[in-house]
């Protein structure tokens, strides 16, 4: 038996323009579009389920294809700072926050941004031993390839003058060689193995968090990085089996991350958790100045991080080909991403498998021209052009901006774009994703956004989250589209975007969510119809 979705607007997002009256589903899967009437009369003897969209606009439903699951619900459960504007905003609250925390334990908190500071001023161990010289105090950039600590941190994980920055990594260091307290990429991990540990019952509850609020959203699936993090990869994993599933629909496909890709195996794969691609990092983020470049940074003479050598890089490629898995590489800076290229072209996906590239803010016409000759897709996260400009211009100076956040010109050169959010790196919110593909610029500022040759159309940007996503893991033939055949996973908007302003978008509210035919969320959630 079947359900009829009616009362609204159906946008099967085929074409630009293409609206449709009700759907009929059944078994999980679209049956058919058309009017209303049409259906009933059609399908009369088979509709045991009606729902009424009360005006709202049905899409296929959103998959964020690049997010960190367990990360996004930490950043609902901690301090989060990445709204904070000034050092001294960020002091008061640390100092709340360490006030609360009994003595010996550490001060936790999420997503610094010192971009948004006065003078762009990055704090340092001398700034958080003013909040307390007895309490380790760990805050994690925003981009999350950077952390600060306090004094108390480095002598609890024995970082002085003398302890060189590990490969991949940085110590930011004063004229004198004395630690600041900043450290970039693998230099991260000499901090690690000191904070609290984290139990499994805590990444239950952050996996549940996330959940809840990606359903608040219209999200019905995402591809999550999140199995080396959180103690051992095989328990995370069955956190996933545990939280999702029949009960808990959600369409996720779980990136692993390279040194855990020897326990793939182990990993589930049911209709809602598959195991994805194995993700590694190839540099690490403008912000930091670590994302690898093949010219040095307009603003400091560095050309970033690389996190493996060329050889390595393409030693963790083959790895996974053994494996028989696709990869996917953390790419943000030119040189960064032509190792990338160079190792995929050396090595290719195994038949029936896609590889992708993650974020692309720099490319090159000759970077862009040998991604056309592979099966890549390529996961931008377009919220990245409302948050880095305008200091980015200052990283890459004038020459690089053409080929910088270029996402129309790489979906004009034929490539295949995904889009995400990054959470907890940036807000999860779909809609913020797609008014700043379009806008190419913040909510609140009025300009015609940064380069904005570089703007999308609004079908193009809902299509990052739709059809992009869903082709990023060969599933382009079962979701992305509202079409006979294809699964029923909804998103219902409140209103059809097309006929709003951009800024009205985000005053657009999920209705419903729905998953395999199931309204796994609704905004009046005693209407929600239990299958």
């Amino acid at each position: 038996m079947g359900t009829l979705w009616f009362g609204g607007t159906i946008i099967p997002m085929t074409e630009e323009e293409r609206r449709e009256e009700a759907v009929f589903t059944k078994d999980g899967f679209v049956v058919a579009l058309g009017s209303e009437q049409a259906l009933r009369s059609e399908f009369a003897s088979s509709i045991d389920r009606e729902v009424d969209l009360r005006g709202g606009a049905l899409y296929p439903g959103f998959i964020d294809s690049h997010l960190h699951m367990i990360g996004h619900g930490e950043k609902l459960l901690k301090l989060d700072v990445s709204s904070v504007t000034s050092l001294d905003q960020l002091k008061r609250l640390l100092e709340q926050q360490a006030s609360a925390v009994p003595e010996g334990e550490w001060v936790l908190a999420e997503g610094f941004n010192e971009n948004l500071y006065e003078n762009r001023t990055v704090p340092d161990r001398l700034f958080l031993d003013d909040i307390s010289v007895t309490k380790p105090i760990m805050i994690t950039r925003v981009c999350r390839h950077a952390m600060v600590v306090n004094t108390a941190a480095l002598q609890l994980a024995g970082i002085s003058r003398g302890t060189e920055s590990p490969s991949g990594g940085r110590i930011e260091r004063w004229e004198d060689g004395e630690p600041t307290g900043y450290l970039h990429d693998q230099a991260q991990e000499l901090i690690k193995p000191y904070l609290p540990k984290i139990d499994r019952d805590y990444v239950k509850r952050a996996l549940e968090t996330s959940l809840a609020d990606l359903y608040q959203h219209g999200f019905t699936g995402g591809h999550t990085e999140d199995l080396f993090y959180y103690n051992k990869p095989e328990e995370t994993a069955s956190v996933f089996r545990e939280v999702i599933g029949s009960h808990r629909k959600f369409r996720t496909n779980l990136l692993v991350h390279h040194e855990a890709a020897d326990v793939i195996d182990t990993f589930p794969d049911s209709e809602f958790l598959k195991p994805g691609s194995v993700k590694l990092f190839a540099d690490g983020a403008l912000g930091g100045r670590t994302a690898l470049l093949k010219a040095p940074y307009s603003d400091a003479d560095t050309t970033g991080v690389a996190i493996h050598t060329p050889q390595q890089l393409e030693s963790i490629v083959k790895k996974a080909r053994a494996i028989q898995m696709p990869v996917a590489v953390h790419t943000i800076g030119d040189e960064a991403l032509e190792m990338a290229v160079t190792a995929i072209e050396n090595q290719p996906p195994p038949p029936g498998k896609r590889d992708r590239l993650i974020h692309l803010q720099v490319t090159t016409p000759e970077l862009r021209s040998r991604l056309k000759k592979l099966d890549v897709v390529l996961d931008i996260q377009p919220r990245f052009t409302a948050s880095d400009f305008p200091w980015v211009m200052d990283r890459l100076g004038q020459d690089r901006l053409p080929d910088s956040f270029a996402w129309k010109t790489l979906l004009e050169d034929g490539l295949v774009c995904a889009g995400g959010s990054d959470a907890p790196i940036e807000p999860v919110d779909p809609l913020l994703g797609i008014h700043a593909a379009v806008t190419r610029r913040r909510p609140e500022e009025d300009h015609d956004g940064w380069l904005p040759d570089q703007k999308l159309t609004l079908f193009e940007a809902l299509r990052l989250f739709t059809s992009g996503s869903a082709a990023a893991v060969c599933e382009e033939d079962v979701a992305g589209i509202v079409e006979p055949g294809y699964r029923a996973d909804f998103t219902v908007l409140s209103r059809d975007l097309s006929l709003l302003e951009p800024n009205e978008w985000l005053h657009a509210e999920t209705v419903m969510t729905v998953v395999d035919d199931t309204i796994v969320y609704h905004r009046n959630q005693e209407l929600v119809e239990q299958r």
